[in-house]
């Protein structure tokens, strides 16, 4: 049944009406064994502001955390100054930052990253400043700024740019009084915070995609028909990509922008197809009488993983655009399904089936080794962060839907509960800057 999952016509029928909250709560539930740790000082302000309810010191240190990669030492700011007070208490890094108000909606953030353990006589504090940055935005950035100072921070630390200033797609299902259902499109912060609802329909949306960084691709059937529209995020302005009669669904953007894959019924059974974006031209690349579904591009753009039942139970297969060959990549597992690659790996992240528990999986094709990163049961719809180290997935909690996450190497995981209710098909945005 899961392999209908991203075929529109037959997810009409699945889906079921729950209700979800609007704000996502990130929750760390595992972390590395031996992480970095790291104080980040409240940052000084000479007029003080907050962002929300919460400060710009505050987003770092709750990004930091909850990446399961550092171990946060509770600042204090008695000490602001002693390098051998926080080595006292553990750390091996100090950020530091400043806030001022240089205009009446104009604030500069300044921030220095210290590293406690390799000292430079032209520093103050006789530690190594290995991060100094300065910003100017307005108030409204600033939660966005704090988001890119964790990810330099990250990056600085780790050796790999980070993810914290990306965003969320996913579908809400409310359950109205009267027992029907209403859907919403949304795009939240990679925290949950800042939930936008892009579309609000009676009838079901799903497969929401990112088409660049401001712009969404998704399936909704308004007008009791699957139709694939492009949206763009800040104007709201969309149109239609694909509204062929039959199934309309699982629609992917081409790395370059250029082209679509998306699934047909112009044949009968679901199929592949490649829609040139620019001139129109629509080419199948799949045939015969499976089920074939859930496109997914490689990086380069010279390939396409699928979903397909042709070999019996539904199974990973690539496709090569040059040969114009097909190759089943999947042989563990009574199921895999929804693959995507990990960007700057010979890895594909999937759900996957291995008995009757569905989880998320890795697979490195060269080896063709399975690790399972997550096995709760119902874990679907992985989607897998720019940086390539995180995967937000979907998995039920109860009568709910909820969002998780899990590194790629399975050491991390994390928990996006929605306050009251259910979460589905989330998406992972590019890089934003």
């Amino acid at each position: 049944m899961r392999l209908l999952y991203s075929i529109c016509i037959f997810i009409f029928c699945l889906l079921s009406p729950l209700f979800v909250s609007a704000q996502l709560q990130v929750s760390l539930t595992q972390g590395v064994d031996a992480p970095w740790p790291i104080v980040v000082q409240p940052f000084s302000e000479k007029d003080p502001v907050s962002v929300g309810n919460t400060t710009v010191s505050k987003i770092i240190t709750n990004d930091l955390r909850n990446s399961g990669q550092f171990s946060l030492i509770k600042p204090d700011v008695k000490v602001a100054g002693s390098a051998a007070e926080w080595k006292r208490r553990g750390a091996n890094s100090v950020l530091l930052g400043e806030i001022s108000q240089i205009s009446r909606n104009k604030y500069q953030v300044s921030i220095k990253l210290l590293d406690l353990y390799h000292k430079s006589l032209n520093s103050e504090s006789g530690s190594n400043i290995i991060l100094q940055q300065r910003y100017t935005v307005s108030k409204s950035d600033l939660r966005h700024l704090s988001h890119i100072i964790s990810d330099e921070v990250y990056e600085k630390l780790t050796g790999v740019p980070g993810a914290f200033a990306t965003k969320l797609a996913y579908v809400l299902v409310n359950r109205t009084a009267n027992g029907s259902s209403r859907y919403q499109l949304m795009v939240a912060d990679s925290d949950g915070f800042n939930p936008q609802v892009l579309l609000t329909s009676a009838m079901p949306i799903m497969s929401p995609t990112w088409s660049d960084s401001k712009n969404l691709v998704y399936v909704s059937f308004e007008g009791h028909r699957s139709t694939i529209y492009w949206q763009n995020i800040a104007t709201g302005k969309r149109k239609i990509i694909s509204g062929a009669p039959g199934v309309n669904g699982a629609p992917a953007i081409s790395p370059d922008g250029k082209k679509l894959a998306l699934v047909l019924t112009k044949t009968g059974n679901p199929k592949i197809y490649v829609l040139d974006l620019a001139n129109r031209n629509l080419r199948r690349i799949t045939g015969g009488s499976s089920i074939d579904t859930e496109p997914s591009w490689s990086p380069d753009g010279k390939s396409l993983l699928f979903t397909s039942n042709r070999g019996g139970s539904p199974q990973i297969y690539s496709y090569t655009f040059k040969d114009e060959k097909i190759k089943r990549l999947t042989f563990d597992g009574n199921y895999n399904a929804r693959a995507s690659y990990l960007p700057h790996s010979n890895s594909i992240v999937m759900m996957h089936r291995d008995g009757k528990l569905f989880g998320i999986a890795k697979q490195n094709l060269l080896s063709g080794k399975v690790n399972i990163l997550t096995r709760s049961g119902s874990d679907e719809s992985p989607s897998v962060s720019p940086n390539g180290s995180m995967i937000v997935y979907a998995k039920q909690n109860g009568q709910s839907g909820i969002l998780s996450m899990v590194s790629a190497d399975g050491r991390v995981k994390l928990s996006l509960p929605a306050q009251a209710g259910s979460v589905q098909e989330p998406a992972w945005s590019p890089t934003l800057r």
